[in-house]
Order: structure tokens, then C-alpha cells, then sequence
């Protein structure tokens, strides 16, 4: 049995061999491979160090040509310079040789001319006597043509005289009629201040003791934080919720004022001092400007009629306290609301 097992073992084929040789020519092949790379890399280096050594050389001739170019253009410059210094030169000597011919010529044929001129004198004397007895004729044409202004001119005087009479009384009867309009528009004025005073009681119920809320004569003041962020004209929730308040109270006032009666509503924005440069809003005009329009826009909204209100900003220049801190500065960001005629 052992020699069966050992007759199998010596009959079965051997693969190490064949895989260690494969092995050793795989190795071999790469590090002939990376030989080649060495030598090849070692060869272009070479080659490159030699193409900037000449890039090198090229450069440096190329730098001595322009500085030969930029000697070349000066001198040529120069030439050109003294070039048109002659040229002026000669130009000058040849306007200064016209001028004397011109000065000779003239005294050659001044004798001639002196001759001519007195014929003309001669003429124009002749001419002058002629034109004399025209104008003498003329003017005593004219002096009838006085005469007649004059009458013009007494009759214009008596008709200025029954104008000025007329206007007389024409300024009386305007006196009356603006004594007539001025109680009209007092009793208009007394009319809108009823409202007014009516308008400010039932603002004063509907918004109650608020701290953020003040009446500055004939104003309610709102502080910039009711209704809008920092830097914002974009209106609150608890901003909008006044707003409904304030547009109930204006619709009722706008159904009681006669149609007549030219009121609105002033909507005004103020800012504090501080300077503003937002994306938004490059100053405090702008910003001022569109909150009081965005309160505007959305009592529109509300069913406030347009026509009765009015959006004004004033930036910083308006304020109620100068100080510089920041309980002036809260002060002064406000919006302000004045029932008033348009």
C-alpha cells in the first residue's frame, strides 16, 4: 500500500518550478523596463537644460536688439526734431521775405491810389448833399406823423383814465368776494378740525396708552418698530394689525366728510442720523420713503381710498431729538399720520 502511495506521488505533475521561472523573467522584464525609463528621462533632461541654455542666449540677444532699436528711434526723433526746426525756420524767413515785398509794393502804388480816393471823397460828398435833402423832407414827414401820435396818445390817456375808474370798482367787488371766499374756507377749516378732533378721539380709543404710540400736536406718532424691522420696509404682522385699526377709522371718517372737503391722510417715514447703504436702500431717503409708501399701500389695500392719502419721507433731516444716542435715534425712527387739507 505505502509503495502504491509513493509510485502516485513520484507519476504526479510538479508546477512550482514553471511558476518561480515565469515569476523571475516578470521581474526581470520590469526592471529592464524601468532601466530604459532612467535612461530615457536622463537623456530628455539633458536635451531640456540645453534648449533653455539657448532660450537663455536668444533672450539676451533679443534684449540687445531692442536696446539697439530704442537708440535707433531716439536718434531718429532727434533728427526728426531739428528737422522741423528748419523747416519753421525756413517757413518764418519766407513769411518775413512776403511781408517786405508786400510793404514795397504798397508804397509803389500808393501815389496811384491817393489820386482814386479823392475822386471818391468827391463822389461821396455829392451823395451826402443829395441824402441831406431826403432826410430834410423825411423829417418833416415825421414831424406831421407827431402831430397825429399826439392826438393818439390824448385819447389813449382819457380811455386809460375811464379804465382805471373801472377798475376801481372792479378791485371793490374782488375785495367783497375775498372776504366771501376767506369765511367760506374758514368755515371749511372749522368743518375739517371737527373731523380732525373727531378722527384723533377715535384713534385715541382704538389704539389706548401705548407706549410706542404718542400725539405730537396735530400728529400721531408712531415709533419705525410697530410696523417694520431694522433697516426694513417690509410691514410686521403686529405692524399690519394697527393698520387695520387705522383703516377701519378712515373708511367711517371718509363716509362722514362731505365730498367736497379736500382732505388726506399725510403719511410721513423718518429715519434716525445714522447713515444707511444697504443693498436695498442706498440712503435714508429711500428708506424713509418706502415705509411711508408700504403704509400707504397696504391701507390702499384695506379699502382706504387712494386719493385720500399722501406718502412723504423725510430721511434724518426732520428730527425730534438731536442727540446722539440711542434713545434719540429711537425717537427720531417714526412714522408719522397728520389729517390735513390737500
Amino acid at each position: 500500500m505505502a509503495l502504491a502511495r509513493a509510485r502516485r506521488s513520484e507519476s504526479g505533475f510538479n508546477y512550482w518550478p514553471g511558476f518561480v521561472d515565469a515569476l523571475s523573467t516578470l521581474v526581470l522584464s520590469i526592471v529592464f523596463l524601468l532601466s530604459v525609463f532612467l535612461v530615457v528621462q536622463f537623456f530628455l533632461s539633458q536635451e531640456v537644460t540645453g534648449k533653455d541654455k539657448a532660450l537663455e542666449q536668444l533672450n539676451a540677444k533679443i534684449a540687445q536688439l531692442n536696446d539697439l532699436l530704442s537708440l535707433e528711434k531716439l536718434g531718429k526723433i532727434t533728427l526728426d526734431d531739428q528737422l522741423a526746426q528748419l523747416r519753421a525756420g525756413l517757413a518764418a524767413a519766407e513769411g518775413e521775405r512776403d511781408r517786405i515785398k508786400g510793404l514795397y509794393d504798397g508804397l509803389a502804388g500808393a501815389g496811384g491810389d491817393a489820386q482814386g480816393r479823392a475822386n471818391e471823397l468827391n463822389k461821396a460828398l455829392e451823395s451826402e448833399k443829395a441824402v441831406t435833402s431826403r432826410a430834410l423832407a423825411q423829417i418833416e414827414v415825421l414831424n406831421q406823423q407827431i402831430s397825429a401820435l399826439r392826438r393818439q396818445l390824448a385819447a389813449l390817456e382819457e380811455a386809460l383814465e375811464a379804465s382805471e375808474k373801472r377798475d376801481k370798482e372792479s378791485q371793490g367787488r374782488i375785495a367783497d368776494l375775498g372776504q366771501r371766499l376767506n369765511v367760506a374756507l374758514a368755515q371749511r377749516v372749522q368743518e375739517l378740525s371737527r373731523y380732525r378732533s373727531e378722527f384723533f378721539g377715535r384713534l385715541r380709543a382704538i389704539l389706548g396708552n401705548r407706549p410706542d404710540v404718542r400725539i405730537v400736536g396735530d400728529r400721531f406718532v408712531f415709533q419705525s418698530e410697530v410696523f417694520f424691522d431694522t433697516g426694513q420696509a417690509l410691514l410686521l404682522p403686529e405692524g399690519r394689525a394697527e393698520l387695520d385699526k387705522l383703516a377701519t377709522a378712515l373708511i367711517d371718517l371718509d363716509k362722514q366728510i362731505p365730498s367736497e372737503i379736500g382732505w388726506v391722510l399725510r403719511v410721513d417715514g423718518h429715519t434716525d442720523m445714522r447713515p444707511i447703504n444697504s443693498p436695498l436702500f442706498k440712503s435714508n431717503w429711500e428708506l424713509s420713503s418706502a415705509r411711508a409708501i408700504s403704509v400707504v399701500q397696504y391701507l390702499v389695500f384695506l379699502g382706504v381710498p387712494a386719493q385720500r392719502l399722501v406718502a412723504a419721507g423725510f430721511a434724518e433731516f426732520q428730527p425730534l431729538d438731536s442727540a446722539p444716542n440711542e434713545d434719540a435715534y429711537k425717537r427720531n425712527r417714526r412714522i408719522e399720520l397728520k389729517l390735513t387739507e390737500r
